[in-house]
């Protein structure tokens, strides 16, 4: 069988099937259709071990070997980090996080081939770096990136910062062909990390009237779908921010996931949401979207066409 329409209508696609609508979603993605929602999941692409935590619980462990955390808490990255905020300061996680995170970490081959696609925006879920980098490496004047910030350090109404890709804070949104949306922060260029309980509270508070999410992101996924890759969404917070950041978007959506890993409340997020689940291997999809690209670079150079 190679659709399976669950009791909860979630749709998920297999082998031939998986196929073809992954080859549809590189077709949405090179015509700036579609919105790539990045996951750690994607550090671990053609790696034996990323240099950095690429789940939450790995995480939550780097943590409680510098401060162990009560046992009821100690796998939940959220809750161990905002035991140290109020056992050991802001400063103290906010140092260990950097450090956690000091690793480079070198962009895959599926960053690689996004940071050359003309796409209006990008969402990196999670705090590497890598997709930053690999717009570097290309050598693009066109992006910048908005980071959530916690509001910790910050006296003013403020929700994000947004920064060129020398590192340059910039004071206002210019005009940008690519913005590169990281929600919880990145340690580049300037260490900023949504990570501990007491960082979502207000977000949480706000989010469900859009408030936090930046005016860009809104106006750039309305008539767009998400393509998400790398991702889970085991855990209310995920699913929260998925949610909220997909609010309004056009669709359609799909995801790159294993369903036999699927939790209970994932695919009742995943069904709810209407985002339709290709179940393949992420290295074969990445293996299929990028060698998709270098045959289709090949032909449209031939027939002098562009992306």
């Amino acid at each position: 069988m190679n659709t399976n329409l669950t009791s909860g209508n979630l749709v998920i696609v297999r082998d031939s099937f998986a196929e073809k609508l992954l080859d549809l979603a590189k077709r949405a993605l090179t015509a700036d259709h579609v919105i790539p929602y990045l996951g750690p999941g994607l550090l671990g692409l053609n790696r034996a071990e990323p240099p950095v935590p690429h789940t939450p619980e790995a995480v939550a462990a780097a943590l409680n070997t510098r401060a162990p955390a009560p046992a009821v808490i100690r796998t939940n990255m959220w809750s161990v980090a905002q035991f140290i905020e109020q056992r050991r300061h802001r400063r103290t996680l906010q140092a260990w996080m950097t450090d956690i995170f000091a690793a480079s970490v070198a962009p895959t081959v599926l960053h690689a081939w996004l940071a050359r696609l003309p796409l209006s925006l990008i969402v990196d879920s999670w705090y590497d770096g890598a997709m930053r980098t690999a717009f570097t490496q290309t050598g693009r004047a066109d992006v910048v990136e908005i980071q959530g910030i916690t509001r910790a350090n910050e006296s003013g109404d403020i929700w994000t910062k947004t920064y060129d890709l020398s590192g340059r804070e910039l004071k206002a949104d210019p005009a940008a062909k690519t913005v590169l949306y990281t929600p919880h922060g990145a340690i580049s260029p300037a260490a900023n990390f949504l990570v501990a309980d007491s960082d979502y509270v207000e977000v949480l508070t706000e989010i469900d009237i859009q408030t936090p999410i930046p005016g860009v992101v809104k106006q750039r996924r309305a008539n767009r779908g998400f393509f998400f890759v790398g991702c889970r969404f085991d855990d209310q917070m995920l699913r929260t921010y998925a949610r909220q950041i997909m609010k309004r978007s056009e669709g359609p959506h799909c995801a790159v996931m294993d369903s036999k890993t699927l939790t209970r409340n994932e695919a009742r997020f995943l069904a709810a949401s209407g985002i339709t689940v290709i179940d393949m291997p992420l290295t074969e999809a990445a293996a299929r979207l990028v060698e998709s690209a270098t045959a289709a670079g090949a032909s449209r150079a031939q027939h002098g066409a562009r992306l």
